[in-house]
């Protein structure tokens, strides 16, 4: 029997107050994770569904059913045991028995991949090692050296503006970049990277189309990369002992990029705005307040980049703290309502470092110190540069994007006094000019990395 939830009714605005959005089945009604609602106060539904106990009936999408761990202690039971709690999404009963289309938007996450994140048992045990050890290569010099470097570019690009859009115009541009040069990629195939991410992520064109795109673009990288191998994360991947072929490559490339790239910028923006709003942490650089480090820590205990993921599917019927989970139905980690849960946010002996927002267990992100180490340099770089740079708008009005996986910014505008820009080179001007372009103005779509390898190499 299902354990009978302690409350009166959902939360303001939540589309369940009405009925129109809940679904049902086995008699409950489910919480929608979607909508304006949704990501204007997602805490107001995890505080909701605790009222469940360790997990809660949700709805991802209108018909995508899952149970939603906001549990801390339930949500490390659930990750750090893969032989109940597994990862591959062919087992999904709603898949197998047609309530959900394989072509529905929900596969796009969800769907399954013959990646590490999709993988169990020895296929995991195989596949991980190629992109965990090939990610701790990446040594800390290297990181902060080239995450300098691109800052210095972006910033470059609009600092004669006074005014700067730091999610679109720096924190999301910043990450592409900086993956692109430790992924090795090409001008012509980081360019293509770039503009596919940008419509999957952001949904300014046919996503199928651009997973197709994607799919390719990896498929060359691999195959260029073995050909002509560097000093990057695709050619020690392929040079591993696991010796993945260049299909296998392409996978864990699209979800080593594809995560990281996502997670990263909306770190970077949200540690921004915090820095730039909270009276704790104004001034950090230099002016006596809370360090970025503690602005991050902040982040992603509260509001982490990736907020409800992790999918995982019980082998047999289980009970997880007095709530029933089925057979092959999708359970969530929400690592937000996890970090969030009273039973832990109010010990005083919890670990800064034991949030959830990187994962546990053989799933646990194998980037987490290299994404670190990128988020904390782009913001003190930006904050050196800009040391007036407020936000533009009151914190209030900010709006985040519509959506269940993840917890990011649509916006961040922000105003400083404007300054001059450096002179480039006269081999930047020259490749700016090459591509119809002032010196200085930002690159046109789809030629980011080309511009910017331009200005890089001379």
């Amino acid at each position: 029997m299902e354990p009978q939830p302690r409350f009166d009714g959902p939360p303001p605005g939540c589309p369940a107050h009405q009925g129109d959005g809940g679904g049902e089945q086995q008699g409950v009604e489910r919480v929608p994770l979607y909508g304006a609602e949704f990501a204007a106060n997602p805490h107001a539904f995890y505080d909701y569904l605790r009222d469940f106990g360790p997990a809660g009936p949700v709805e991802l999408a209108p018909g995508v059913d899952a149970m939603l761990v906001t549990d801390y202690s339930a949500a490390l039971h659930v990750l750090q045991n893969p032989d109940t709690f597994v990862r591959d999404s062919r087992r999904w009963r709603a898949l197998t028995e047609g309530t959900i289309s394989p072509d529905h938007p929900i596969m796009a996450l969800m769907g399954y991949r013959p990646n590490t994140l999709f993988a169990d048992g020895a296929q995991h045990v195989r596949l991980r090692p190629p992109v965990a050890d090939s990610l701790a290569r990446l040594d800390a010099y290297r990181v902060n050296r080239t995450v300098e470097k691109v800052s210095s570019y972006l910033v470059n690009q609009f600092s004669h503006r006074g005014s700067v859009d730091l999610l679109n115009e720096y924190a999301k541009e910043l990450t592409f970049l900086v993956f692109n040069e430790f992924f090795g990629c090409p001008p012509e195939i980081g360019d293509s990277l770039i503009h596919g991410f940008t419509t999957m992520f952001d949904g300014t064109g046919d996503a199928v189309e651009a997973n197709e795109v994607l799919s390719r673009t990896l498929y060359a990288l691999s195959v260029e990369k073995r050909k002509n191998p560097g000093d990057d994360v695709t050619s020690w991947m392929i040079e591993h002992p696991s010796q993945l072929n260049d299909e296998e490559i392409a996978h864990q490339l699209a979800v080593t990029l594809g995560a990281g790239i996502e997670a990263e910028r909306n770190l970077i923006a949200a540690g921004l705005m915090l820095m730039l709003s909270d009276e704790r942490y104004f001034g950090g650089i230099g002016g006596g307040g809370l360090l970025v480090e503690d602005a991050l820590t902040e982040v992603l205990w509260n509001d982490p980049p990736i907020a409800n993921y992790a999918t995982h599917f019980p082998v047999r019927d289980v009970d997880l703290g007095g709530v029933p989970l089925r057979a092959n139905d999708p359970v969530v980690i929400s690592f937000a309502g996890a970090n969030t849960d009273p039973a832990v946010s109010g010990s005083q002996v919890v670990s800064r470092r034991a949030h959830l927002a990187w994962g546990a267990g053989p799933h646990a992100c194998p980037a987490k110190d290299s994404a670190s180490l990128i988020a904390v340099g782009a913001i003190e770089r930006l904050l050196n540069q800009l040391p007036d740079i407020e936000l533009a708008v009151p914190v209030e009005s900010l709006q985040f994007r519509q959506g269940a996986v993840h917890r990011a910014l649509s916006t961040l505008p922000t105003r400083f006094t404007p300054v001059r820009r450096q002179r480039q080179s006269a081999g930047a001007e020259h490749a700016a000019a090459a591509q119809g372009k002032q010196p200085g103005q930002p690159a046109a779509k789809g030629g980011l990395w080309s511009s910017f390898l331009s200005w890089w190499r001379v």
